[in-house]
């Protein structure tokens, strides 16, 4: 017997969401009842499906909701989860509204599915940036404790929005032309095309960004060590779909790469990971095209830190629409479904 679900926003996430039910082939009860703030017909991934306008009614007749609606005070989850969870669903949310708050599961399945339990209704997907370092780091966690993690990422302009992906194709075009590029300091505050922004989400007090402070208070959560020394520099960069990140790793306990690149080509050890273990051969955001790399943590260049004992230094790529996103929050309804909590 299938479930009802449901997909709040019509988006990139939305739309892969969409993508990955059908291709995972999760149980449905029926058609999945796509919604967002307006009724209209829209094409997802290339079929016509009939978008309804959300309602309270609507989620009476659902079992499990996707949030892949916008953040902030009129966000899918500050609007819609509470009176969703009172109809009898569970909700799975991509959106960062709620990610912090402490009864609140922030779930990377391979991690700590074990948060989720009979009494949990609403579940939070973390941002996409930190969902492909904890699942690189946490293995090398368990075996020699983390001290400290320096992450520099290299984040593509989907990581935005649809919005983005037309902006960086705009400017891309414009440039082509001779023509010159208008930016749209709406979307990226400065242009994107053959360009770098060390500028993601809003500026903080302390003079990190909002997607900096993500990485940072996320990963602590999972990892459930609040007091894991992070420090984020997060940067747009003109790829359109997957994010890169080379991450530097210190640890309590001996590790080394040559343990390291041990502990992270085992699948049993390393679950969602594939490691490239030569020094010249290394993921790049291209190789996210690669059906069996498609919703996987890449990682590779991993080689000693000279400077530092018990130190390491790694590059990671992910899908950010899909394990970034997308892949991770099915996953966790996968995870829910083995439980038998629906």
């Amino acid at each position: 017997m299938g479930i009802k679900v449901g997909v709040l926003g019509v988006g990139p996430v939305g739309e892969h969401i969409v993508r990955v039910l059908g291709e995972r082939k999760f149980p449905l009860d029926g058609e999945i009842t796509v919604m967002a703030t307006s009724e209209r017909n829209e094409t997802i991934n290339g079929k016509p499906v009939s978008v309804k306008k959300v309602s309270a009614d609507i989620f009476k007749g659902l079992e499990l909701v996707f949030f892949a609606g916008k953040e902030g005070a009129k966000g899918a989850s500050m609007e819609w989860a509470e009176i969703a969870a009172k109809s009898g669903c569970a909700v799975i949310d991509n959106g960062g509204d709620l990610r912090m708050y402490p009864n609140i599961p922030l779930v990377v399945p391979e991690i700590n599915m074990e948060a989720v339990t009979k009494d949990t209704r609403l579940i939070c997907n973390p941002n996409c940036s930190t969902i492909q370092m904890a699942v690189a780091l946490h293995p090398l966690h368990k075996a020699a404790r983390l001290q400290r993690v320096v992450v520099s990422t290299y984040q593509s302009v989907s990581g935005h929005s649809g919005a983005g992906m037309d902006q960086l194709k705009s400017e891309l075009k414009q440039a082509f032309g001779g023509e010159p590029i208008k930016e749209n300091p709406a979307i990226f505050a400065r242009r994107i095309a053959y360009n770098c922004i060390p500028h993601i989400d809003r500026f903080e007090p302390n003079g990190y960004t909002r997607e900096e402070m993500k990485m940072t208070n996320e990963t602590r959560k999972i990892f459930g060590e609040p007091d894991l020394l992070i420090s984020a520099t997060t940067v747009r960069v003109p790829v359109l779909v997957g994010h890169a990140e080379t991450i530097n790793a210190e640890f309590m306990e001996p590790m080394r790469a040559k343990r390291a690149i041990e502990i992270l080509s085992d699948p049993k050890l390393s679950p969602g990971v594939v490691c490239f273990g030569e020094p010249e051969r290394y993921p790049v955001p291209a190789d996210l095209e690669v059906d069996e790399w498609k919703d996987a943590v890449l990682v590779g260049r991993i080689r000693d830190d000279m400077t530092a004992a018990n130190a390491i230094n790694l590059w990671c790529v992910s899908d950010n629409l899909r394990k970034g996103a997308a892949t991770n929050a099915v996953q966790i309804a996968e995870g829910m479904l083995a439980k038998g909590l629906f």
